[in-house]
């Protein structure tokens, strides 16, 4: 009776130590930071994963004051930790050929050990109705060659319209999730050795399932250290193509009033002869086709007219007998 009593005290025991543990890692003050952080970095690629980590309760006084060694091991982890930034860079260029210059940027990426995330190739509009390609292309490249690929991609442009070049320091992010996961994977252990100690089947089962639990956590944790730590090592670069004869300025010629008589002349020309093919197609075919669908009808109008004359007058006659015999 007494074993089982003792294994539930020390999982109790473990997790509130895992608590107390992470209560002086992450105080008020560093998860306030680390939520703004995580605000901050929620438009980045396409939404990156959220973290937030719940204020921890305040300390006593004594507490506070007291030595803490894994805070220092923090701090210290902090300052060893090289920083991690997220670089982006975001461009439009005018070219001559934007069709060519896709494949270049794609075969570009592929050069410089990144690959090509999306690719569009499309047709738009100048201010004349004239029709001229366009395309945009986002890519990915290690970030410490991101000035190198943005140089190629300038190269031979006809003009830059604008370049946007972003970036998102989330070191504090990485080093709060490397310690939440070591502490989860030291939790996990001693969780495990209980658990192989454990001899009742409920006991057995509980543990299990808080084990299932922190491993849950545990890849989730993972899942987000690799984000950043991709996010970090290639940088993304949109890039958006515009082809030369689409940004030519509107050239308007001089007024000439000659032209526009001879225009006035020409569309008279054209009204004279389009009335007289109406006039003449009116008489050989229109007046014609009138004509013999109009005879049946009129035809079929005197005959019911006529039957209807008949029918009167007979109603007259009849109506006329029964008076003379009243």
């Amino acid at each position: 009776m007494r074993r089982p009593i003792i294994i539930i005290l020390s999982v109790i025991g473990i997790f509130l130590l895992l608590g107390t543990s992470i209560m002086y890692l992450f105080g008020p003050s560093s998860a306030n930071t680390f939520s703004n952080v995580s605000r901050d970095l929620g438009g980045f690629g396409g939404g990156a994963p959220e973290v937030g980590i719940a204020p921890a309760a305040q300390e006593p006084a004594v507490v506070s004051s007291a030595y803490d060694p894994s805070q220092d091991a923090f701090n210290k982890a902090a300052q060893v930790q090289e920083r991690l930034v997220i670089e982006n860079a975001d461009l439009a260029i005018v070219v001559k050929d934007p069709k060519t210059r896709i494949q270049q940027i794609s075969d570009l990426a592929k050069e410089f050990g990144g690959f090509v995330v999306s690719s569009n190739l499309y047709q738009s509009y100048t201010a004349m109705g004239k029709e001229v390609p366009e395309a945009t292309i986002v890519i990915r490249v290690p970030s410490e060659r991101l000035d190198e690929a943005l140089a190629r991609i300038k190269e031979g442009a006809v003009d830059i319209d604008y370049e946007n070049r972003s970036g998102q320091d989330v070191t504090n992010i990485y080093v709060d999730l490397q310690s939440q996961l070591k502490a989860k994977e030291a939790a996990e252990g001693k969780l495990l050795e209980i658990m192989d100690q454990a001899t009742r089947a409920e006991d057995v089962l509980a543990i299990y399932l808080q084990v299932q639990s922190v491993q849950s956590e545990i890849e989730v944790l993972k899942g987000q250290i690799k984000y950043y730590e991709e996010s970090a090592a290639l940088s993304a670069i949109s890039v958006r193509l515009i082809a030369e004869e689409g940004t030519q300025p509107i050239e308007v010629g001089p007024w000439k009033p000659e032209g526009a008589a001879k225009e006035a002349i020409q569309d008279l020309i054209f009204f004279v002869q389009n009335f007289a093919e109406f006039l003449i197609r009116f008489v050989l075919y229109n007046l014609p086709a009138l004509i013999l669908i109009g005879i049946p009808l009129y035809l079929v109008f005197l005959g019911g007219r006529a039957l209807f004359r008949r029918f009167r007058k007979s109603n007259e006659k009849v109506e006329k007998a029964e008076e003379v015999k009243k």
